[in-house]
């Protein structure tokens, strides 16, 4: 896999929102995981395999890939655990909507109070809707996500301050 296909396949899963992409061709295994921090482009290893410490990877044949702009919230997450704010994370993969239909005002929004129990937001899974609710009562601080936004599990969706 030479640069140049690296590159249309990384554009071509930002362009179609794919979040997890794994390819094995020969002894060189590409794996893009879009939404947290990792992208590995490394030859087949039997046993443990190696953290990539930069976004510039090194294929086993020498060329360097750079993977373009990819949304991560591992910054916002650690900064709003560090100021003691409690984070909700999505407990499934699916869409997140911030309100209950199309033109209907959010459940919540920066500002509010919440109490535990309260239904946050909804994510769609499989055509169904789950709604979240705050597992802790307190000021919502902060929504991470945009309305229609698909979402990984463990992904953070809300920081609330807690009572």
């Amino acid at each position: 896999m030479n640069h140049k296909e690296l590159k249309e396949l990384i554009e071509f899963l930002v362009e179609k929102d794919i979040a997890e992409f794994e390819l094995e061709r020969g002894d060189v295994k590409v794996r893009v995981k879009r939404g947290n921090e990792t992208v590995i482009v490394a030859p087949e290893t039997r046993g443990a395999p190696v953290p990539v410490a930069s976004s510039a990877v090194v294929m086993p044949t020498g060329i360097t890939a750079v993977p373009t702009a990819m949304p991560t919230q591992a910054g916002a997450k650690e900064r709003t655990e560090e100021s003691g704010l409690h984070i909700v994370k999505s407990p499934i993969v699916g869409t997140f909507y911030e309100s209950p239909s199309p033109g209907s005002p959010p459940f919540v929004r920066p500002g509010d109070e919440v109490e535990a129990g309260s239904v946050l937001c909804i994510v769609e899974a499989m055509k169904l809707m789950n709604e979240i609710e705050s597992d802790v009562a307190g000021h919502l601080v902060k929504q991470l996500v945009t309305n229609g936004q698909p979402v990984e599990y463990g992904q953070p969706l809300f920081a609330i301050r807690p009572k």
